[in-house]
């Protein structure tokens, strides 16, 4: 049998990466971890959601501070945002969650840490800092970068990604945002709340295209509000620096052009797979532009190298990176085979309101041929919605033939958060008659999940065929008032 140095051997230190390597060593395996960045904690912790989560948070105290009257409080002037001092803040919650994925704390779990470029010199070995270490099984787990479109002039105009804004010294004027996904939406409301004045292009006709058109129009509309300027169904021509701005020449479907110009220009267009350098050609390793390809075990085609996470080119989350090097720690370190089922994965963008999805919408439901049905609730019905100020949104719920729940959508405030319980639900196969039976503290959020769920109910149980039963054995009467007044609604 041959002789490696390492059991288990891991190229990237983000999400998935960390989760094997901890999980690998706590469980005997002499573990390799290799991280071509300087610290650990990959895209998410630097540039990602912890950097963007935390600004998010500061730009909705901020816009809170500028809306005091709604709440009855006094609406004094609010001083202009030091963008570097919210930088800092950024810094500091980075810097505090880095101790938690430092190189002290993997080597106290027995993870050897290296950090530089590594490269694959044959299937079970990789050279690094002109070292070489062989393991009996890898992990490619390198995550993602932005993609940049290739657009006319773009290569000699500066633009930004999610690796630069989050430092910047000084809050732009303007931004021009190109795309309208997760990362870009937040960005634009953020930048928008801040002060900047954004503008936002996406070549299709909504936003957050994953999403059903209802629930990302409701997004779009609150942006709007905001002063957001979103330029839809739009093209790309070119762009061009001017010096202090930006310009970006744009073509609608009327075949119209338009010149944009701003201080900044945001490209968020969606990621691509870090895997330019791993010598992957070298070992007839397959991957395609999106990413690595993998089995349900993670498994690439070569059966004791495995891939997680971004790289994968499937579904860029972390709490997805987490799960998939979950599921590689039981297939490659217990043996105990484990498949990826991807059916009731939550996400959420982090827009506020945010919006929060489980399980198929009714694009994913349609594309399936599944009969379904659908449930909604709103916001403004909710009295703790409406005590906080916060009566935007709606809770969606998709019901196939068979009265199961196949997913659910939550646009409103902390719909992060009330998505878990459905979590709860779809993954323990929880009856939805438990959910409408269950009771839930007053007065709050969560109240909206058992609400939607009792709408499906109350057209079966208080049905005319019921009521026709109840008055034949207990003699009911009925109503006893019909109303004749009409309301200001109905005139």
């Amino acid at each position: 049998m041959p002789k490696y140095d390492f059991d288990i051997g891991i190229l990237g230190g983000g999400a998935a990466g960390l989760t094997v390597a901890s999980g690998a060593s706590q469980f005997g395996a002499k573990t390799l971890l290799i991280e071509k960045e300087k610290e650990l904690g990959g895209d998410c912790l630097h540039y990602g959601c912890v950097p963007s989560k935390t600004l998010i948070k500061t730009a909705h105290i901020y816009h809170m501070m500028k809306n005091a009257r709604r709440y009855g409080l006094p609406g004094d002037d609010v001083k202009p945002v030091s963008y570097k001092a919210v930088a800092e803040r950024i810094r500091s919650v980075i810097n505090t969650i880095q101790k938690h994925d430092s190189e002290e704390r993997f080597c106290k779990l027995g993870v050897k840490v290296e950090f530089g470029n590594a490269r694959f010199n044959d299937e079970h070995s990789v050279r690094i800092n002109s070292k070489t270490y062989s393991a009996r099984k890898w992990v490619i787990s390198t995550g993602s970068s932005p993609a940049v479109p290739t657009i006319y002039g773009m290569d000699k105009t500066p633009y930004i990604t999610n690796k630069e804004i989050f430092s910047l010294d000084s809050l732009p004027k303007s931004m021009i945002v190109i795309g309208a996904g997760p990362i870009a939406i937040e960005m634009a409301q953020s930048f928008c709340r801040l002060g900047t004045k954004v503008s936002v292009i996406q070549r299709s006709n909504q936003i957050l295209s994953k999403e059903d058109k209802d629930m990302a129009d409701g997004v779009m509309s609150v942006l709007i509000s905001e002063g957001i300027t979103f330029y839809l169904n739009s093209g790309i021509v070119s762009t061009r620096d001017l010096g202090t701005k930006k310009e970006i020449v744009i073509k609608g479907k009327d075949e119209k052009t338009l010149s944009l110009k701003a201080e900044k220009i945001l490209v968020a267009l969606g990621r691509q797979a870090n895997l330019k350098g791993l010598g992957l050609e070298d070992i007839s390793l397959k991957f395609e532009k999106k990413g690595i390809n993998v089995d349900s075990h993670m498994r690439t085609g070569h059966r004791h190298i495995y891939a997680a996470g971004d790289v994968t080119g499937a579904y860029q989350f972390t709490h997805a990176a987490g799960y998939e090097g979950g599921i590689v720690l039981s297939n490659a370190i217990l043996h105990l085979p484990k498949r990826a089922n991807y059916t009731y994965l939550p996400w959420c963008t982090y827009t506020h309101p945010e919006l929060a999805s489980i399980g198929m919408n009714e694009k994913r439901a349609r594309e399936a041929g599944i009969e379904y049905s659908v449930w909604t609730e709103e916001f403004k019905a909710n009295d703790r919605s409406l005590a906080e100020g916060e009566e935007i949104g709606k809770v969606k719920m998709i019901i196939d033939g068979k009265g199961r729940p196949v997913g659910v959508q939550i646009f409103g405030p902390q719909a992060g958060e009330l998505i878990s319980e459905w979590v709860a639900v779809m993954n323990g196969g929880t009856k939805l008659s438990t959910l409408a039976s269950a009771v839930h503290p007053y007065p709050t959020l969560g109240e909206i999940n058992k609400r939607v769920v009792g709408n499906y109910f109350s057209g079966k149980i208080f049905s005319d065929k019921v009521k026709k039963t109840l008055k034949f054995f207990f003699h009911f009467k009925g109503r006893a008032c019909e109303c004749t007044k009409k309301s200001a609604t109905t005139e």
